[in-house]
Formats: structure tokens, C-alpha cells, sequence
């Protein structure tokens, strides 16, 4: 081959040319020219040296122009380096050497005929072919130095060089093809290190590389299966840590990672979310969950239920009728962990295993009396002989009712005589506890609502039904109600309240942990127990069997002196979760 410059105007241009094999001949040796010729022609042996058909054939032609023999031998020459060129272009593999022997055809054939437009297409193909072949070759180059293209500049816009000239080249093709798969794999890396942000990034832009909505599906699948395992594997961690005594930090982290991960809604991060949530407002326990504590000496303490942590209004409204200046300014409480309560009043039959247990001798039991209700009078009066062990009006109680003729000192004894039990916390409810707990979710001014006359089984309240045994009738009482006793009734004789707890608006009145104030005035926002030590004048709160109906409201309070006990008077505990 040799190089030839072309001038003119336009800037030099130098361009490959095929330069002949110098072929000798004299008259004598044209015949045997000849046979040289054909027999190279017929071993596929055609420009390559002095000895080929061409060279030979030009030779014959130099020497004579008019030599047929010579012009049909390179019109042959011509027609099979078409064809071979042509297939070269054609192969499939091997693409390299291809090229390079059809582009030396194509410089012999346009040595041999410049004008033909066989020939001027084939270098046309030639040429394009070239042009393919580097772009796929600097495609792979960038593939292997991973300059993938998706920014505009690497691999995919070579490939797609080469595609817009040859649409079916199939390395080209293929180029495309490892392209999307290295920004699949990019994705599944991002992936599997959970960010999952960039994964999604990088499979989008796999997605414009062709169209392949099958890989890319395909793909998609495999990414979100690694998000999926991930999530399960963050969710089960966290679970782990909430069974340990300092869970709950690690288990929030893993929370936040799950959810930096997590698309919107999903079922795992959401259990996860709960149990924690459960976890920070109730420990190991659920809300309404009933339980109740073994107690050392083989007994179980009272039923409880678990409380649902939130915030309330607490207090009477400005407006309410009935209310006193005492049970204002309404204020917000919230717990932000719930607590449980024991589900009924104390009964004497739990407060007889205390007495027991520790020879107790409670307030009525050393002064010798306590207030009961006297039917011969109709009035509440002190006797003597009684206490925690009798009825409302003094009779021997029955194990089921609630304790009563308690001080609310008693009550506190025998909340820690309950911890040391079960090795729980046990104590009085503060007053925002309580009311919270009696007023369930509700805002109205009773505990079922604003409706002047309680639903039938609320509770055991004044009914202007309820008559004495000697045949009396209340003369404050609610309208249209009657719950069938004149006293105190068991525990639990009529329905719970909506969060599980039986009379806490009415049967007895119920001793709290709080101080008395005489209103809400810098009250605690956290519900604790508003407590000043040494304080004489403590809290009851709830209705009783006894109470007007304005003393039946939610916000009502009354203050009592630390020894007062009464057969309207009884106490509920609450127990840390």
C-alpha cells in the first residue's frame, strides 16, 4: 500500500492508495503470463504479490491495452473481490481482520476501478464499517474503565454512534446491552448497601438505555427483594432490642433506617413503628391489656388493665353548671406512658390477705368507729365498732365489696405491703390519673356524657328509684334511675366504663395520691401526683352511692382530712408499666 496527498483548496488530505506489485514482461513471457494468471486466480491468489492474478493481469494490460484475455481475467478479479469484500463485511466475528482485508479490497478495487459504483459503494461500507468498528471499540474501552455514558459522555453514546450507523450491528447491540447491566449492577450495590435512593436513580437510567422492560422489570424485582430482605432483617433486629432492658434506642435507629429505606405504607416498618410505639408507652404490655401480679405468699394481686397513654382536658369548663372554683382552670394533661389500674375498688377480701399478712391495725380499727349510714335516721353518724371489715351501715361485709371506713394512710400501706408482694410499683392514682381514667376518652360534664340521667348499668349512683330498706327515697338523685341497691354493691355488679373499669364514677368515692389545692391553679401538665409532704387535707374523687348528682360530675373533687373514713369512701391502685 502506499499514501498519496491531495492538495487543492481545502487542506491536504492524505489517503491510503494500493500500489500494484511490479510484474516484468517481455514478448515471450505473455503466454505463460497468462497461465500464471489464471492458475492464481483459480487458487484465490489475486493482488497480493508479483505472482498474483491482478499484478500479472495489469502487467499483460501495460503491455498490451488491447489484451482481452487480460481485461476479462480483471473483470473477474473485480466481481470476486466484490463478493469476498462483501462477505468480510458480513462476518460476525473475528470483526478486526475482517475489516482491515475488505478495506485493502476495496483500496484494489478502487485502484482498478475508480468509478465503478460497485466499488465506490463498497468503500462507502467499507468506510461506515470502520467507523462502527472504533466507536464499539472505544465503547469497550469505556465499558472496562466503567465510564458507563449515562452523563453523555462514555460508553452508550459510542454504541449508539455505532448503532445509527449500522442499526443492526450486533455489537453494538450487545455494547448497549452491557451497559445496562453494569447500571443494573451499580443499583444492586446501592441496593444491597440500603440506599436504595440511589439504586432507583441508577435503574432509571438503565431503563433509557433500550428497550428492555423485561430486564428492567427483572431488575426491579431483584432490588426490591434486597429492600424487602432488608426491611425484615432491620424489623426482626429491632424486635430483638425491645426484649433487651436498653432497646429501645437501638431499635429507634433501626426504625429510622428502615424507614429511610421503606417506599410509604409498608406493612413491616409499620409493625415495627407499633411495637415500638407500644414499647414507648407501655413497656412490655399492650393497652387494655388485664393482668394481675403473683404475690410472694402464693396469692395474685387485684386485676388490672392497662390504661392507654394521650392527653385530656382536665377540670371543669368555665361555664359548667354545678361547678366550683375548685375544679378550675380546665387545663391539659398528657401521659406520654400509659399506666394500669386495678379494674375494681380494692375489696375487703384483698384487703383482709394485707391485714393478715402484716397484723395491720388500720385508722378505724385503732380509733374504734367510723362513719356509717344510719337507716333509722336517714343520716350518716359515727359507731362505734366499726371498721374495714363492715358494710355501710356497720353490718359485717361481705368479701366482694369494696373496702370502706379506710384513711387514705391505709390505703397507702397497703400499696407498699402490694409492692413488696410482687416487687412492682403500686400506688395511689394521682387525681389527673384518675379522672382520665373516669372520664375514658369523654369531654361531657358526667362520665357517661352531658345527658342529665345515667345509661341503665352505668354504675352505682343516687337513682330517685333506689329506695332503703325502710323505704326511703333519695331526695337529690338522678331523674328516672335506679341500679337496685342503697349502698355500696359488689365490684364490678354493673358494666364497665370504655377503657374496662368497673364503678370508678360511682359505688364508693376513691382516696387519690394528691394534696388538696383549693384549684388547678399551676397544677402539674404531666399528670404526677400534686403532693406537698406532710399535707393533712387529701383528695377523693368519683361518685358514690350516696352523692348528689352534682357530685357524680367528672370534674368533681372534694377535700377530706387524711384520717376521715366513711362507708362512702373506698381506693383503687395504679401500677407503673
Amino acid at each position: 500500500m502506499a499514501q498519496v496527498t491531495i492538495g487543492g483548496e481545502d487542506a491536504a488530505e492524505t489517503v491510503e492508495r494500493w500500489q500494484p506489485p511490479a510484474v516484468t514482461l517481455v514478448d515471450d513471457d505473455v503466454v505463460q503470463a497468462r497461465r500464471d494468471a489464471a492458475r492464481a486466480f483459480e487458487e484465490d491468489r489475486l493482488y497480493r504479490t508479483a505472482e498474483d492474478a491482478i499484478p500479472i493481469w495489469l502487467a499483460l494490460l501495460q503491455h498490451d491495452p488491447k489484451d482481452r484475455v487480460a481485461e476479462a481475467g480483471l473483470k473477474r478479479a473485480r466481481q470476486r473481490l466484490l463478493q469476498e469484500a462483501s462477505a468480510l463485511l458480513q462476518r460476525p466475528l473475528k470483526q478486526r481482520e475482517a475489516l482491515a482485508q475488505a478495506s485493502e479490497m476495496a483500496l484494489v478495487l478502487l485502484t482498478l476501478a475508480p468509478d465503478d459504483p460497485k466499488v465506490r459503494e463498497l468503500q462507502s461500507r467499507v468506510e461506515n464499517a470502520q467507523r462502527v468498528v472504533a466507536y464499539n471499540r472505544a465503547g469497550e474501552d469505556d465499558l472496562r474503565a466503567d465510564r458507563i455514558g449515562e452523563d453523555g459522555d462514555g460508553a452508550i453514546p459510542n454504541f449508539r454512534e455505532a448503532l445509527a450507523l449500522d442499526a443492526d450491528n450486533p455489537r453494538a447491540r450487545q455494547g448497549l446491552a452491557a451497559a445496562e447491566s453494569a447500571l443494573i449492577r451499580r443499583a444492586e450495590t446501592a441496593a444491597l448497601a440500603a440506599d436504595f435512593a440511589t439504586a432507583g436513580t441508577w435503574l432509571a437510567e438503565a431503563a433509557k438505555v433500550r428497550d428492555s422492560s423485561i430486564t428492567i422489570a427483572d431488575a426491579f424485582e431483584r432490588i426490591e427483594k434486597i429492600r424487602s430482605d432488608t426491611l425484615v432483617r432491620l424489623r426482626n433486629e429491632g424486635l430483638r432490642d425491645l426484649a433487651t432492658p436498653q432497646g429501645l434506642k437501638p431499635a429507634r435507629q433501626k426504625l429510622e433506617d428502615a424507614l429511610r429505606i421503606a417506599l410509604p405504607g409498608d406493612p413491616v416498618v409499620g409493625q415495627l413503628r407499633e411495637r415500638i410505639e407500644l414499647v414507648t408507652h407501655y413497656g412490655s404490655f399492650r393497652p387494655r391489656q388485664v393482668f394481675s401480679d403473683a404475690l410472694r405468699d402464693g396469692g395474685r394481686g387485684p386485676q388490672m388493665i392497662v390504661v392507654p397513654h394521650g392527653g385530656f382536658q382536665m377540670g371543669a369548663a368555665e361555664n359548667e353548671l354545678g361547678a366550683t372554683d375548685a375544679e378550675k382552670p380546665a387545663h391539659y394533661v398528657r401521659f406520654e406512658r400509659g399506666f394500669a389500674m386495678s379494674i375494681t375498688e380494692v375489696t375487703v377480701a384483698d384487703f383482709r390477705r394485707y391485714v393478715q399478712a402484716t397484723k395491720a391495725r388500720p385508722r378505724a380499727t385503732r380509733r374504734g368507729h367510723s362513719i356509717v349510714y344510719d337507716e333509722r335516721s336517714g343520716n350518716f353518724v359515727r359507731r362505734s365498732g366499726v371498721d374495714w371489715q363492715s358494710d355501710y351501715n356497720g353490718a359485717e361485709a361481705i368479701a366482694n365489696l369494696p373496702v370502706m371506713h379506710v384513711s387514705v394512710r391505709d390505703a397507702e400501706n397497703y400499696a407498699t405491703w402490694l409492692s413488696e408482694q410482687t416487687g412492682r410499683s403500686y400506688r395511689l392514682p394521682s387525681e389527673a390519673e384518675f379522672e382520665y381514667a373516669l372520664r375514658a376518652g369523654s369531654s361531657g360534664r358526667y362520665p357517661w356524657g352531658d345527658a342529665g340521667t345515667p345509661p341503665a348499668r352505668a354504675g352505682n349512683f343516687t337513682g330517685a328509684e333506689d329506695v332503703s330498706p325502710s323505704g326511703r327515697h333519695w331526695y337529690n338523685a338522678f331523674v328516672g334511675y335506679g341500679d337496685g341497691y342503697w349502698g355500696p354493691a359488689p365490684v364490678a355488679s354493673f358494666d364497665p366504663n370504655p377503657w374496662g373499669l368497673h364503678d370508678i364514677a360511682g359505688n364508693l368515692s376513691e382516696w387519690v395520691a394528691d394534696c388538696w389545692h383549693a384549684s388547678y391553679r399551676r397544677a402539674p401538665s404531666d399528670g404526677v401526683a400534686w403532693f406537698n409532704p406532710g399535707c393533712r387535707q387529701r383528695v377523693i374523687r368519683g361518685g358514690n352511692w350516696a352523692n348528689a348528682p352534682a357530685q357524680t360530675r367528672a370534674a368533681w373533687r372534694q377535700s377530706q382530712d387524711s384520717d376521715t373514713t366513711s362507708a362512702r369512701i373506698g381506693f383503687r391502685l395504679v401500677r407503673g408499666i
